[in-house]
Formats: C-alpha cells, structure tokens, sequence
C-alpha cells in the first residue's frame, strides 16, 4: 500500500466554465468528483451542450466507485445522465443536489435504475480508500 499514489485526473473544466469533472484514482480504485457540462459558445453551432470526455472512465469501469457531487449547478451535474448511461455507479450528494439530479434522471428516462445516495451536510463516507 506504501506505493500507491493519489491521481489527480481532471476530465473537464479546466481553463474553460463547465464540464466540471475530476477522476481520483488510488491504486486501480477511481472515485469521480462531479458531471457537468457547458453550454457551447458560437463555434459550436447545431451543438446543445458540450460534456467532458469519459472515455478514461468507461476503459476502466470496473474500478469506479461511485460519483460525488459537490453542488447542484448544471455546469457540475448536466452530464450525470450521460456518465451513468455509460457506467452505472453509485451517486452521493446532498439531498437538495440530488433532488436536481432525479428531475434530470426523470428526463431521460434513467431514474429506476440508479442508486441515489444522500448525504448529510459534515457526514463522513467512506467510497473504498476514499
């Protein structure tokens, strides 16, 4: 255990507003932190929104643990029904942020078969080595 390190992966968001997404992965054990997505700006025409790339995510599905979702904002949670789509884990967040999610869920028709996690204001979870 004493070689393992933490990855930092960033999948979106960086330089740019939207399409938050972060990959920790610990050994072969990865936890994603957020989903979101961007509305495109004028280069982009024809396109409704822009989501991070979870090729990295859906090459190593067997090692992710779950996703956590800091906040309810579209540019953190937009993508949630796209990333589930392609892996289906558990979902952890606060009450409110998931009440959004499942409206989003709802949307595509993803609701029943996704496990929804709440999670209390200064709770402690632990996701495997997370």
């Amino acid at each position: 255990m004493a070689d393992r390190k933490l990855q930092v992966i960033p999948l979106g968001g960086l330089g740019e507003f939207g399409m938050n997404c972060l990959a920790l992965r610990y050994g072969e054990e990865i936890l994603v932190i957020d989903a979101g997505m961007m509305f495109p700006d004028a280069e982009l025409l024809g396109v409704d929104i822009v989501t991070p790339d979870f090729t990295f995510l859906t090459e190593n599905r067997e090692h992710v643990l779950g996703l956590v979702l800091t906040h309810g904002h579209e540019d953190h949670i937009g993508a949630v029904p796209f990333l589930l789509s392609e892996i289906n884990v558990p979902v952890y967040g606060t009450p409110f942020t998931l009440a959004l999610v499942e409206r989003r869920l709802e949307e595509h028709e993803m609701l029943a078969g996704v496990r929804l996690n709440a999670v209390k204001p200064r709770e402690r979870v632990r996701i495997g080595p997370f």
